[in-house]
């Protein structure tokens, strides 16, 4: 696995963090403020200039907050880069960040495994205002550099992927985007987390994460959050105050809170993850499993040459298609049904019914989404607990 340096419960719980703070309190403050008031005139000027005292105030809340001011400087010690932006939702941090790179007339690269909003957004609603894109097939790096035109300034693709889990080399699209002084790379690691992976490490411009997963991690806050350098992000900050998908400062806390044990939950749910894949692959009712700690996994290499741990969601495809996968996922007892995963509860679903219904099973197919397919989110519960309910589950 990597040798790239690698946060620690230390970082997770310290970095970013002011050793003092009001009234002498420990956590961070929540500062439920939508507006900031001025002493005098000379003090608006004095802020405007840049030359106030207090550099975490602001003026209005849409524009910033004290609490999110403090969850961005950790998330971008966590990401090993110069700052980051906190938004409202995962999909909020894509969509301002693309919007902020992008004009009409230019062109995005992109994967066809990239998350299906994403993949909405780019090939629907930014077409409409005449940004052009290509889409790659699943893990085509090799076919990243002819895709790429004059007009291009943004790659994306997510590492690992949704449901599959698959890896992209992060060293060879950096390496690919820089041969063009005005492309950049996105990459949403939201299900490596900052833990198993650092994409800025290995040249990646910009890092997108959905922090409502494993950032926050116990899945009560929508939140996302851009990780890059600081003249790429004041340039979406500037548009997110346009935009005004900010995040309030209690969910901002919500995720400050959830990152200070970051590090021992994703540590606990890669090895039940692990322990979980390696017990599917011997089932005899499943057909196979996705996870990138096998090495029977298409991408085992990648993951190992860039990854601490390997994550915690496991997907695998069970015999007897869409009904047989219906009633193992009905007959779990601990895992809970939902389409999210990174919290400290163990999800499952079914992709075929919960995301992709409303098309039929060859359609499906064309789109590598298996009618058996399962996708399954460890959370922090003991290893032999879930095990013991997906025998049970697999036994209907």
């Amino acid at each position: 696995m990597s040798e790239r340096k690698t946060i620690t419960s230390t970082d997770a719980v310290h970095a970013g963090d002011d050793k003092r703070k009001p009234y002498d309190a420990v956590p961070m403050s929540i500062v439920p403020t939508s507006t900031y008031s001025f002493a005098d005139t000379a003090e608006i000027v004095a802020y405007t200039e840049g030359r106030h005292a207090d550099g975490e105030r602001g003026e209005y809340g849409r524009y910033g907050n004290p609490t999110v001011r403090a969850v961005e400087r950790r998330l971008a010690a966590l990401e090993g880069t110069d700052d980051a932006v906190l938004f409202s939702s995962g999909m909020a941090a894509v969509t301002t960040s693309t919007l902020a790179l992008t004009k009409s007339g230019q062109h995005i690269v992109l994967f066809q495994d990239c998350y299906r909003r994403t993949l909405e957004f780019v090939t629907d609603v930014l077409a409409r205002f005449g940004v052009n894109h290509t889409l790659l097939k699943a893990g085509d790096v090799a076919g990243l550099a002819d895709a790429l035109r004059p007009e291009t300034r943004l790659v994306m693709s997510e590492s690992p992927t949704n449901p599959y889990l698959s890896c992209v080399d992060l060293e060879r699209i950096a390496a690919a985007c820089k041969t063009r002084r005005t492309v950049k790379s996105m990459i949403d690691a939201t299900f490596a987390t900052p833990v198993n992976c650092r994409p800025a490490s290995f040249g990646i411009d910009l890092v997108v994460h959905s922090a409502t997963k494993y950032l926050a991690g116990h899945n009560d806050v929508l939140a996302g959050v851009v990780c890059g350098p600081s003249g790429l992000l004041s340039m979406i900050r500037d548009l997110r105050g346009v935009l005004g998908a900010v995040c309030d400062p209690h969910a901002a806390f919500l995720v400050g809170r959830g990152m200070k044990t970051l590090s021992l939950r994703v540590e606990r749910q890669n090895a039940t993850a692990l322990a979980v894949a390696e017990w599917l692959e011997t089932h005899p009712r499943v057909e196979r499993v996705f996870y990138p700690g096998l090495s029977s996994h298409p991408s085992h290499a990648v993951a190992r040459a860039q990854m601490r741990g390997f994550g915690g969601v496991v997907s695998f495809i069970v015999k007897g298609g869409l009904s047989g996968a219906s009633r193992m996922v009905d007959a779990c007892k601990l895992a809970r049904i939902g389409p999210s995963f990174g919290g400290v509860e163990t999800l499952i679903e079914q992709p075929a019914v919960m995301s992709y219904y409303e098309m039929t099973t060859e359609q499906r197919e064309a789109i590598g989404i298996a009618d058996g397919l399962i996708r399954l989110a460890v959370g922090i519960e003991d290893a032999a607990d879930l095990v013991a309910d997906l025998a049970q589950a697999l036994s209907a």
